[in-house]
């Protein structure tokens, strides 16, 4: 049975090489060809001994996930659709900016945690992407951006806010994360590879230890009982808890902050008391707060707060000294903004989506 060979990291890389009675600088090569060059053909390695393309050519493939269709935004937004098997599909964005590319990628088939403001959450879940379906989505947006090794870098930065929560599979999603930083195949700074998390304690913690890069938390509540309605994760790691792992985070981190998401729903979270709250948590972390307008979707039951609101809400926390901004929505006419990204998949949790308590 052939491996792919996206699937392994770098210490499997070399473990897999040496299994084929070569060296170990032999795997660095193979490694550079894979991800900094984006080659798929294994006589196209120039620089491999023909032996060791011809034991490649036997016992190896390269095979990323299938682009279902390609979209682009009026702002040059650009979502792939990827075949990920079994009927399952999910969703990569590239956001080009004047001074860099931000790649966002998927961790899951869907996601378990059915957070009420989010279009991926309300879809349920089937599995845990692979490393090769999730280094796999930078692997292709590299290729299909005409990205040239040595070459100024078409992608500058990666963002774990696709689909899923990243810290949910987390030997699979630290594997890939290793690969983005690894000089022989991405080559990426810690500080420009954020992951995105709901708030998962535990897994903070491992991350801390094994591969720390920045850290966003999606918060998108200033108190314990609207972040429970929100957001179920909440329940089981409150704010406190969250916030001190936020803390411990930092002893490790990048970055000398973390950075909280607040989604801005009319009604429900962006009143002038919820504000006063969120400036009070933003003092016990070193933090920067990013206000995101809701983007909606079909029966969501919410609806974005006024851009006046919106702006109040800034005003009041850059006046606390709270350092925030507020994210420019890209990419909704394709349904590739924050919150909407969908995919198809094949729900396992069998869950029955509740619209409760909520303002719309």
């Amino acid at each position: 049975m052939s491996v792919n060979l996206l699937d392994l990291d770098g210490e499997q890389l070399t473990g897999f090489v040496a299994g084929l009675g070569e060296k170990p600088f032999r795997a660095r090569q193979l490694k550079r060809w894979l991800h900094r060059f984006g080659e798929s053909d294994f006589e196209r390695m120039s620089d491999l001994a023909k032996s060791l393309r011809e034991k490649l050519a036997g016992t190896a493939n390269v095979l990323p996930p299938r682009i279902v269709s390609d979209s682009v935004a009026g702002d040059g937004t650009r979502k792939w659709l990827l075949d990920v098997g079994n009927g399952n599909a999910i969703e990569a964005v590239f956001i080009p900016e004047t001074n860099r590319g931000t790649l966002c990628i998927s961790t899951q088939a869907g996601c378990t945690l059915a957070c009420e403001f989010c279009s991926t959450g309300r879809q349920g879940f089937n599995r845990n992407l692979s490393v090769a379906e999730i280094i796999g989505q930078l692997w292709l947006a590299n290729r299909e951006l005409g990205a040239v090794p040595g070459g100024e870098r078409v992608i500058s930065n990666v963002v774990l806010m696709g689909m899923g929560e990243p810290l949910l599979n987390f030997d699979s999603t630290v594997a890939a994360l290793k690969l983005m930083i690894d000089e022989d195949a991405y080559g990426l700074s810690r500080r420009r590879v954020t992951l995105s998390t709901s708030g998962i304690v535990p897994m903070i913690d491992r991350l801390r230890d094994e591969c720390p890069v920045a850290l966003a938390v999606s918060l998108h509540a200033p108190n314990d009982a609207l972040r429970d309605q929100l957001m179920p994760i909440n329940r089981q790691y409150p704010l406190a808890e969250l916030l001190a792992a936020c803390r411990r985070y930092l002893e490790r981190a990048p970055r000398d902050f973390i950075t909280f998401e607040y989604v801005m729903l009319e009604g429900v979270n962006d009143g002038d008391e919820h504000a006063r709250q969120l400036v009070d948590l933003a003092s016990r972390v070193p933090c920067k707060i990013n206000l995101i307008p809701f983007n909606p979707f079909p029966n969501s039951g919410f609806v974005r707060s006024p851009r006046r609101v919106i702006e109040r809400f800034s005003e009041t926390l850059n006046g606390a000294g709270v350092v925030t901004t507020t994210r420019k929505t890209r990419g909704d006419e394709i349904d590739a903004a924050c919150g909407q990204l969908a995919g198809k998949i094949q729900d396992r949790t069998r869950r029955t989506v509740r619209l409760e308590g909520r303002t719309s």
